[in-house]
């Protein structure tokens, strides 16, 4: 028996396997955090009580977290969340009442700064040109003050200048060097896009479109899409919602009517399919139609905000805004409810981590 030939197989079956897992545990992929496959939901909590949070859930629902920073950090995260954005690996908390955004690792949720100054009734953020861009309303009775605060994404300080926009920046997305600002008119009603170039960060074109911009999308083709709630009836002039499609190349718009006493809100957008909510039902609509369509998917909701993701869409309803709220799923093959969760006070943010 040639043993040196036996014990040379041996040894090199063993490097084989050794390498194979060795391989193996390189391609496992390490885990960003706690947080890392999940979804975030933001709490505006009870106005001026400081018990704004943020909550983790898993897709199908079965697990909360609520108070997230809280027990993360241990303290409060402040008054009115409205509204999370992400940025690589941190996410960026607006806290309206408190004129503050906190800054959180966005898988693990340990706190990495705050800006807490030169903010005045901030609303979204969106980011470009390795910079960051808040909506700011400013005194909600001066129509001349709103502006749209820039960070300094490196150090996470707000940079001297602002870009002043038109009454009311809401809902902020962006492309590219180009950011897109709603103006929904703050406590009363605008019907404005402002287009910033952030490589000079200034605005470039103001575009007009229907009363009262809640909420904007991209589809897969580039193209910007803005609905338009109307102006509500308590206004005295009731006006039609719209729903606007922006030729981001040119800015040329081409608009869909709904009917006077109708408002729809909360826009989704995911394979070239368009959800809104209008009248408690949910509507799909192909990127490509021109007509609204006559049926909904969905009935008898009463949800404060709605987000689709993967063919299943997520609303919350705010219940009583006293008590906590709800998040539920539906099957967007089916039209079928999936699950509900409790969550904590006045959901009002969905986002897919």
């Amino acid at each position: 028996m040639n043993f040196k030939r036996i014990t040379v197989l041996l040894l090199t079956i063993t490097f084989i396997f050794t390498s194979c897992s060795s391989d193996d545990d390189a391609n496992i992929p390490v885990p960003k955090g706690d947080y890392e496959n999940g979804i975030l939901i933001s709490h505006e909590g009870n106005f001026g009580q400081g018990n704004a949070s943020v909550s983790f859930v898993s897709y199908d629902l079965d697990t909360v977290e609520n108070n997230l920073f809280n027990t993360i950090n241990g303290s409060l995260l402040g008054d009115t969340a409205q509204s999370v954005a992400f940025y690589n690996d941190l996410a960026y908390i607006v806290l309206n009442v408190s004129n503050t955004i906190e800054i959180v690792n966005r898988y693990t949720f340990e706190s990495v700064a705050t800006i807490n100054s030169g903010l005045s009734n901030p609303r979204y953020i969106a980011f470009s040109n390795e910079k960051g861009y808040v909506t700011n309303w400013g005194d909600g009775g001066n129509a001349a003050d709103d502006y749209v605060a820039i960070i300094n994404l490196s150090t996470n300080t707000l940079e001297a200048n602002s870009i002043s926009v038109v009454e009311g920046p809401e809902e902020i997305i962006a492309t590219g060097n180009t950011i897109y600002v709603a103006q929904q008119g703050g406590f009363s009603q605008n019907d404005k896009v402002s287009v910033i170039d952030t490589t000079t960060d200034t605005v470039t074109a103001t575009i007009t479109v229907g009363d009262v911009p809640n909420s904007l999308q991209f589809d897969t083709s580039g193209n910007l899409w803005v609905l338009c709630g109307g102006k509500p009836s308590w206004t005295g002039s009731e006006t039609a919602g719209k729903l606007f499609k922006i030729n981001t190349a040119n800015n040329d718009t081409t608009s869909i009517d709904f009917a006077t006493t109708e408002h729809p809100n909360f826009l989704s957008v995911e394979n070239d399919n368009i959800y809104y909510l209008l009248g408690g039902a949910v509507y799909k609509m192909a990127a490509s139609s021109t007509v609204l369509p006559n049926a909904s998917e969905i009935t008898g909701l009463n949800l404060y905000n709605m987000n689709v993701n993967n063919g299943i869409l997520y609303g919350v309803d705010a219940g009583d805004f006293t008590s906590n709220g709800t998040v539920t799923s539906y099957d967007l093959s089916t039209n079928t409810l999936i699950n509900t969760a409790t969550v904590n006070i006045i959901p009002g943010g969905i986002y897919f981590n």
